[in-house]
C-alpha cells in the first residue's frame, strides 16, 4: 500500500520554482530521477541552483549549455562530467573541508527543497539514508521541504541514518540499480607506492583509505597485517577484501571498538550486500567522522590520500590543474590533520613521480615532474606545508613532519623521479630553499 506522501516525480518538479536552492544527495545518494528529467521545466525556470557533491548523473539540465540560464551548479566536488560542463558558465566550485561541508553551506543559504536517494520505510516508518550520512541529515532537518527517492534496491544501515517518514514531506518510488565504481587495477608504480607505505602500516592500525590504483595496491600489501580497523571518510570495496580475510577486525580500535566507521560507501555490488543490514557498519555524519579532533581520538591513525603535485616547500594541490578545478578538497585535510592528532597517528600522500602531458606549443607528448619547485599559479592547497606529514612516490618516501624548508626541499628532491633531481636542486637553489 503506497504511503500518503508518495508521489509522482512530477509532482517534485512542480515545486521547483525559479530562484529555487536545492540540495541533493552525494554520490550513490544522488536522486537518479530527479536529476534525469529536471531539464524538462527549464523553460519555465530562471536561476535554480542545485548543490551537489560527487555526482554521478550525467544530466541535462548542466550538461547542455541549453538550460545555463535556468540552472546553476554549485559543487563541493567536481567530476569529469562537472569539468566538462564547466564551460557552460553556470558551474561553480564550493571550496571546503568535508567534515564541515554542510554546515557553512548552511550558514551562506538555505535549501528551500532537499532530495535524495533512501530505502522505504520500515514497519515502524524509518527509512534509511543508505550509502551517505556525509551532509544529508543537515539537510534533511535544515530544508522547507524534504523529498526521499525510495528505493528498494539500496542498502539499509546504521550508524546515524534512520529518518522517520514524519520528517519527510514527500516520497517518490523508484527502482534503479546502486551506482557501483569500477574496480581499478593498480600498476606497477601504484603497487610500488602500495608497498612502501604498507611497510609503515602495523598490527592494529586504524586506516583510512579512498579510492584508486594506489590505495588498492595499499589494501593488497596489507594481507599479512592483523587487527586493522576502519575509521575513514569512505568504504571501499578493497576494505571488503580485508575484512573477509580477517586482516581488519576492529579489536584493536579505541573509538567504536569492533565497527567500521566512515560517512559514506561507494563501490561494488559485493560492497552494497555487505553494508546491507550490517550493525558492524556505522555510518555517521561527515561533521563527526572527518572531525579532526574526533578522528584524533582513535589510536594508531593511518591516514592515506593522493595528490597531483607537490611543491618543495610541502604544499600539496590535490584538486586543481593550475587554475581549473578537477574534483576537490573532501576530507583530505580532514584526515590528514586527524591522523596526526592521534596517538602514533601518521599520514602519506602519495602521488607518481611524474605525468605524461601534451606540450601546449607543440602538441607533442612530454613527461613532467610532479614534484615541482612551486606549484602552477592558481593551483589550491588542498593540504598546507604545515600540515604535511609522509610524501611517497615509486621512489620512496619523504617525512616533512617538522622539517625545515631546506630538509623538505633535500627529502623531496630524493624521492623525486632521477631524470628531474639536478634541475630541481638548481630551481630550489634559484628560489632560496637550498644554497650551493
Amino acid at each position: 500500500m503506497k504511503h500518503a506522501k508518495t508521489v509522482t516525480i512530477d509532482k517534485i518538479y512542480d515545486l521547483v520554482q525559479s530562484d529555487s536552492e536545492i540540495v541533493v544527495g552525494m554520490a550513490a545518494n544522488e536522486p537518479q530521477v530527479f536529476m534525469k528529467d529536471l531539464h524538462t521545466i527549464g523553460d519555465r525556470v530562471k536561476n535554480v541552483t542545485v548543490t551537489n557533491c560527487l555526482p554521478i548523473t550525467d544530466a541535462d539540465f548542466f550538461t547542455n549549455g541549453e538550460y545555463k540560464d535556468s540552472f546553476y551548479v554549485d559543487s563541493w566536488f567536481f567530476t569529469k562530467t562537472l569539468r566538462r560542463a564547466s564551460k557552460h558558465g553556470n558551474i561553480s566550485f564550493i571550496p571546503n573541508h568535508l567534515h564541515l561541508a554542510g554546515k557553512r553551506r548552511l550558514d551562506y543559504k538555505k535549501p528551500s527543497i532537499f532530495i535524495t536517494a533512501a530505502t522505504p520505510p520500515d514497519k515502524h516508518g524509518f527509512m534509511s539514508l543508505s550509502t551517505s550520512n556525509v551532509y544529508e541529515k543537515d539537510m534533511v532537518e535544515a530544508a522547507d521541504i524534504v523529498v526521499f527517492e525510495i528505493n528498494p534496491n539500496f542498502p539499509r544501515t546504521f550508524g546515524d541514518m534512520e529518518v522517520h517518514i514524519n520528517d519527510v514531506d514527500y516520497l517518490v518510488e523508484v527502482d534503479y540499480q546502486v551506482p557501483t565504481l569500477p574496480n581499478v587495477e593498480p600498476n606497477e608504480k601504484d603497487l610500488k607506492i602500495g608497498k612502501l607505505i604498507a611497510d609503515h602500516i602495523h598490527d592494529g592500525d586504524n586506516l583510512q583509505l579512498g579510492i584508486g590504483g594506489i590505495p588498492n595496491a595499499v589494501a593488497r600489501s596489507l594481507m599479512d597485517k592483523k587487527d586493522l580497523g576502519i575509521h575513514t571518510e569512505m568504504f571501499t570495496s578493497g576494505m571488503i577484501d580485508l575484512i573477509e580475510a580477517g586482516v581488519i577486525t576492529g579489536k584493536k580500535k579505541t573509538l567504536h571498538k569492533g565497527k567500521h566507521v566512515c560517512c559514506f560507501a561507494m563501490g561494488s555490488k559485493a560492497l552494497y550486500d555487505y553494508i546491507d543490514n550490517n550493525p558492524s557498519v556505522m555510518i555517521l555524519p561527515g561533521s563527526y567522522v572527518n572531525d579532526p579532533a574526533v578522528m584524533g581520538l582513535n589510536d594508531n591513525q593511518v591516514s592515506i590520500n593522493s595528490t597531483i603535485e607537490v611543491d618543495l616547500t610541502g604544499q600539496c594541490c590535490s584538486e586543481s590543474v593550475g587554475t581549473m578545478q578537477v574534483s576537490g578538497t573532501g576530507g583530505q585535510a580532514d584526515t590528514a590533520i586527524g591522523a596526526q592528532n592521534a596517538k602514533n597517528g601518521r599520514s602519506f600522500i602519495s602521488l607518481y613521480s611524474t605525468a605524461t602531458i601534451k606540450n601546449r606549443d607543440t602538441g607533442e607528448l612530454e613527461e613532467i615532474s610532479k614534484i615541482v619547485p612551486t606549484l602552477k599559479p592558481g593551483a589550491a592547497v588542498s593540504l598546507s606545508r604545515n600540515d604535511v606529514d609522509h610524501v611517497v612516490t615509486e621512489y620512496g618516501i619523504a617525512r616533512l613532519r617538522g622539517k625545515n624548508i631546506r630538509e623538505r626541499a633535500e627529502a623531496l628532491i630524493e624521492i623525486a623521479h632521477p631524470k628531474f633531481r639536478d634541475e630541481l636542486r638548481k630551481q630550489a637553489i634559484k628560489a632560496g630553499f637550498l644554497y650551493e
